[in-house]
């Protein structure tokens, strides 16, 4: 799949689309509404803050305890009922005399099932949509994402204006209701992912069967340790440049976009492995020019080219979906998804204390130069187990890895072979087989 003609002919695409676009919108339009309720009712920066990105602080606890549910409840009814259950809780916002703490708790709540809707969302594209046109489709999402969150902060300061925070919280509940119908109605019934009932001991276990791999290990880090430290860069600009600071947010979302369009649709699949570490060297390194306290110009010239790099996500995405079985998929993606929001407020955290002891300048530089170090080094792990996995398998009489084995052999085996009788995919087909599918593991 490689045109976005192709990829809106799927059948439920576009109603999953719409879907998304819509919640990201409803979103936006709470978090600005409510922060700005808080920032009435207190008059505090932090709390209003908090108010606003205190739901993806949340949803690491989430990934900790709930997140096995991504893969074990029908998908349709999880995504109308997460729907649904998003448009009752911020309804409640709305109540008269509510205290700040009923608001927080409110969010600790939207929080922890937002980390089991990420899962449950992205586990539903991969059905959808074949494996080729997995990056393709999770790039028109991060498209649609985008945009939405510039139309919503936009919408949502006119509905702050016209009606009141209230007024824009309702306004939210209303587009997360209309969410769950087209949801509802568009999506087609399917099985769980996998059997068996959510809860924190099988939350835990799939976690830990997740992060055992050592290929998936350094993937998760990939996805959320430099990109992170980046957006930790991001969170300086208005402190660098007060005036100017939402220029150079509108400059970094232009670049995003772009190489997200970029990576989704043009590059060939060939290139993809090659190109992870590449942009996220691209990513950082044109941070490093904040050390010399830049002119504007230069600054929204650098920040665009950086933050094309976030495209690198995509393929690393792609890289976890190979080396997890389908019926783990969801909980993966949600992992991904909450560990990089919460390191995201992490190294937002860092940089503000880098910036209080030396200088927004400062803080940025050291920030892009530990995101470079940390791809560097990956990338040089990556290298020597695979280094390592090529000198066993010369050995005579070797045979891969149990872990290596389970792992690609859930997602080889044809349907209805037994356990341990595996097959090769069509593209693997050959002596190259073995040897290509351990290449796709780094």
């Amino acid at each position: 799949m490689r045109t976005y003609r192709e990829l809106f002919r799927t059948p439920e695409f576009r109603p999953f689309f719409f879907t998304v676009a819509v919640q990201v919108a409803a979103q936006t339009v709470a978090g600005l509404g409510l922060a700005t309720l808080v920032y009435r009712d207190t008059g505090s920066p932090l709390l209003s803050a908090l108010a606003m990105f205190g739901p993806s602080l949340a949803q690491m606890v989430g990934a900790a305890t709930l997140l096995s549910a991504a893969d074990r409840l029908p998908p349709r009814a999880a995504v109308t009922g997460l729907a649904l259950l998003f448009a009752l809780s911020t309804a409640l916002q709305v109540l008269p005399d509510l205290s700040v703490g009923t608001l927080f708790a409110i969010l600790f709540v939207q929080g922890l099932i937002g980390s089991v809707g990420g899962g449950v969302r992205m586990g539903l594209l991969g059905e959808i949509l074949s494996r080729d046109g997995y990056l393709l489709g999770r790039s028109v999402l991060n498209v649609a994402v985008g945009v939405c969150q510039i139309a919503g902060y936009g919408a949502g300061g006119l509905l702050v204006a016209a009606l009141s925070p209230r007024g824009a919280l309702l306004t939210s509940a209303s587009l997360y209701l209309a969410a769950a119908l087209v949801a509802r109605l568009g999506l087609s019934r399917r099985a769980p992912r996998a059997s068996g009932r959510p809860s924190v001991a099988e939350t835990w276990r799939i976690n830990g069967r997740l992060w055992s791999s050592p290929a998936r290990r350094r993937i998760y880090l990939a996805l959320w340790v430099p990109n992170g430290l980046i957006v930790g860069c991001e969170s300086l600009f208005v402190p660098w440049a007060p005036e100017q600071a939402g220029t150079l947010f509108a400059c970094a979302a232009i670049g995003m976009l772009a190489g997200d369009v970029a990576v989704g649709r043009f590059v060939p699949k060939a290139w993809r492995g090659r190109l992870a570490s590449p942009l996220q060297a691209l990513l950082a390194a044109p941070f490093l020019l904040f050390a010399l306290d830049p002119a504007l110009p230069l600054a929204l010239a650098a920040v665009t080219v950086a933050t094309a790099g976030y495209a690198a996500s995509l393929l690393f995405q792609e890289k976890l979906l190979a080396l997890t079985p389908d019926e783990l998929s969801g909980q993966a993606l949600g992992l991904h998804s909450s560990g990089m929001l919460t390191f995201q407020g992490v190294s937002a955290t860092l940089a503000g204390v880098l910036a209080q002891y030396t200088s927004t300048t400062t803080a940025m530089a050291l920030l892009a130069g530990l995101s470079l170090t940390v791809t560097a080094a990956l990338v040089v792990a990556g290298r020597r187990t695979h280094a390592e996995e090529r000198g066993h398998a010369d050995e005579p009489g070797h045979d891969d890895e149990p872990g290596h084995a389970e792992e690609r052999g859930t997602r080889d085996r044809k349907p209805g072979c037994p356990e341990g009788v595996l097959t090769a995919r069509p593209s693997e087909a050959g002596a190259a087989g073995p040897s290509r599918r351990r290449a796709e593991c780094e």
